[in-house]
């Protein structure tokens, strides 16, 4: 996908299993009377706080005092992936099967740890795992079709987001969020096989669940640019930009699109800006490269200047 160095991004938005309970107070107990369960509610509290390196020492000290805590090594697995330390996470996951008897949740944050260390094809045998034991989950689908998708197996990959349409429920919590993430990806899914009519409609479908997705925009704005259409790219660019006024890769492709469209100051105006926040940022291939078109595009004004 790479043409005029721009990229289409997807944010992926993965599903964890949760194993957490309810916690209206706060624990004040004399260490003297504290059990394996009261450092894990602690534990679980810091999770919820989002102090995962907080929540990791407590659920240590519940596994020192019972060491055959099942949920204490499954929220730390949580806890740790949190922090990406995905090797940790894998291996409090793995005790937590060695003590109980096996369980869709285990293998799909497993799943989860083996596929942000790249370890596509490792990840798929676990989401396969937990869809044996639980096969109408849509998020070890999702989660399947990305590490598909990371694969290059883009059929296998729209397969499991269909799935995973099918499968989530009406009453989940996340229901259009969920939805939104999974257009998004299928959408990028058929815009690398080249089906731009597709992925024009996946995208179209993030938009109608939440017409704030900047994500949505710029793949769209990407099709149309890939496309020739692009008074179409300046449009979801320009969406993208109202909604993400700093998104420096949004400016840039605007700037490709009004320059093939002959608005060349405009152009210019867009590629000023990316080369701000590139800078901003701290992305100084991106930054320098933007000059660099930047220098094209003043040089074709120049010369239609001087023609007229």
């Amino acid at each position: 996908m790479n043409y005029l160095w721009q990229l289409c991004l997807s944010i992926i938005i993965t599903f964890v299993g949760c194993f957490f309970i309810n916690i209206t107070n706060s624990l004040a107990l004399e260490s003297s009377t504290i059990t394996a369960i009261d450092w894990f509610k602690m534990g679980v509290q810091q999770i919820q706080e989002n102090h995962y390196p907080a929540a990791i020492e407590y659920f240590n000290l519940a596994i020192e005092t019972k060491d055959n805590y099942t949920a204490a090594y499954k929220n730390r697995c949580l806890a740790y992936l949190q922090i990406a330390d995905y090797s940790q996470a894998i291996k409090s996951c793995n005790q937590a099967l060695n003590l109980a008897s096996p369980d869709s949740e285990v293998y799909l944050n497993i799943g989860l740890a083996k596929y942000r260390q790249g370890n596509y094809l490792k990840a798929i045998k676990d989401y396969n795992q937990a869809l044996i034991l639980k096969p109408d989950d849509f998020r070890v689908y999702y989660n399947r079709g990305l590490a598909f998708a990371a694969q290059d197996d883009l059929t296998q990959a729209i397969a499991d987001y269909n799935q995973a349409l099918s499968a989530i429920p009406a009453n989940n919590i996340n229901y259009n969020s969920s939805l939104v993430d999974i257009y998004n990806d299928k959408g990028l899914a058929y815009f690398e096989l080249g089906n731009f009519s597709q992925a024009m409609n996946n995208f179209g479908l993030a938009i109608s669940l939440n017409s704030d997705d900047d994500r949505a925009y710029f793949n769209r704005g990407c099709v149309c640019e890939r496309s020739g259409d692009n008074l179409g790219a300046r449009y979801n660019f320009s969406q993208v930009i109202q909604i993400q006024p700093g998104n420096a890769l949004a400016y840039f492709n605007r700037g490709v699109a009004n320059y093939h469209l002959g608005y060349y100051q405009k152009a210019i105006s867009d590629l000023q800006q990316a080369s701000i926040h590139f800078e901003k940022k701290g992305q100084e291939l991106a930054y320098k490269n933007t000059l660099e078109l930047l220098k094209v595009v003043q040089s074709t004004m120049s010369s239609v200047l001087e023609i007229v």
